[in-house]
């Protein structure tokens, strides 16, 4: 094998007072190839993904018990897609496509795949993505599988049931997927909340939305009541704050809030979920609306169910995706601090290499 040069990305610092990452809170640095040791295979990164939820992950405390926070100057990890280049492990061989939710954000990785502490990875089906690798970090990973089971295990939609469906951060990759999602499930009013009128435009003209409103530059309360006068029936909560409060408040008796993201107050130190204001919490024991938390990762026997039907909508045209690409590793922070910003329409992916 001809000689390879490396390099990953690390935490250099964690956030300042004001809670806002920033660039410098990472270093881009060379490093070692690892030696494979026997188990273990060697794999090149193709692409990575940048999630709100990573902001977590800069906190000594993450705030929950399924997701651990990232040491200061070892290398970060978050979903990703690589190729295997070496194997010492037979159940691995050169070629093969692997995914996995903790991707070393590194270009060549060493991996332990085998026993009680291995990284766990899986085979990407080459026929379902047909080469367009970021697929199994947005519309069939995560993001897809949570829009689609949050809205099918928590939201209620009833077909043709006259309902409407308002989003959070509708043209981020989890949001963009379920207004759409809904709308295939028979939601009649899709109503999204952007923060730019260029993201507004997307999700109404290219993604079938019926209404957007932006949260920056409209009133929300009035928006709402305009685009959604009978009601709302089901929230996909996105974003947690005050945009959250204004939806609750218009919720009609008996609905349904799937609470799936709160990065309003992501850099915040406050507990997640956060707490609510006494008068949002009075809304909801009063109009008896469910409010649970929804972690994907409690579904994992319904994932391939899941993106066999987003799959089906995808070949079919009845669902888009865009994604926002940042070219190289060197460039991943930049992408990921932009996407906490809300600089991303669709999927943040960073493209580190070819096969």
């Amino acid at each position: 094998m001809a000689t390879l040069e490396n390099k990953r990305v690390c935490l250099a610092s964690r956030p300042g007072a004001d809670g806002v990452p920033s660039i410098e809170n990472f270093r881009v640095e060379n490093c070692e190839v690892p030696i494979l040791e026997e188990g273990q295979i060697l794999v090149k990164t193709l692409c990575l993904s940048a999630d709100p939820y990573m902001r977590c992950r800069m906190n000594l405390d993450t705030g929950t018990d399924y997701i651990s926070p990232w040491r200061l100057d070892t290398t970060i990890d978050g979903g990703g897609v690589g190729v295997v280049v070496k194997s010492n492990n037979p159940g691995y061989r050169k070629g093969d496509i692997l995914e996995g939710f903790h991707w070393p954000w590194q270009l060549y990785s060493g991996l332990d795949v085998q026993g009680f502490n291995c990284l766990i990875v899986n085979k990407v089906d080459v026929g379902l993505v047909r080469k367009h690798w970021s697929l199994m970090l947005g519309l069939f990973g995560l993001s897809g599988i949570t829009a689609y089971l949050g809205i099918k295990e928590k939201g209620h939609v009833v077909p043709d049931g006259d309902q409407t469906f308002v989003v959070s951060a509708a043209a981020g990759s989890c949001g963009s997927l379920a207004g759409q999602i809904a709308r295939l499930e028979g939601c009649s009013n899709v109503v999204g909340i952007c923060g730019s009128d260029e993201k507004c435009s997307y999700i109404t003209e290219e993604l079938g939305f019926n209404h957007a409103i932006n949260y920056k530059t409209e009133n929300v309360v009035e928006r709402l009541r305009e685009c959604c006068p009978g009601g709302i029936n089901v929230y996909f909560d996105n974003v947690g704050g005050t945009v959250s409060d204004d939806v609750i408040q218009q919720m009609t008796a008996d609905s349904h809030i799937i609470l799936c993201g709160q990065i309003s107050v992501y850099n915040k130190d406050v507990p997640y979920p956060p707490p609510l204001p006494v008068e949002t919490e009075r809304t909801l024991e009063e109009k008896n609306i469910t409010r649970d938390r929804f972690l994907v990762l409690n579904y994992v026997d319904k994932f391939a169910k899941a993106v066999e039907i987003l799959c089906g909508w995808y070949r079919k045209g009845q669902i888009k995706i865009k994604e926002t690409v940042a070219e190289g590793l060197e460039n991943a922070p930049h992408a990921f601090v932009s996407m906490m910003s809300g600089g991303n329409i669709g999927k943040q992916i960073v493209h580190v290499s070819d096969l």
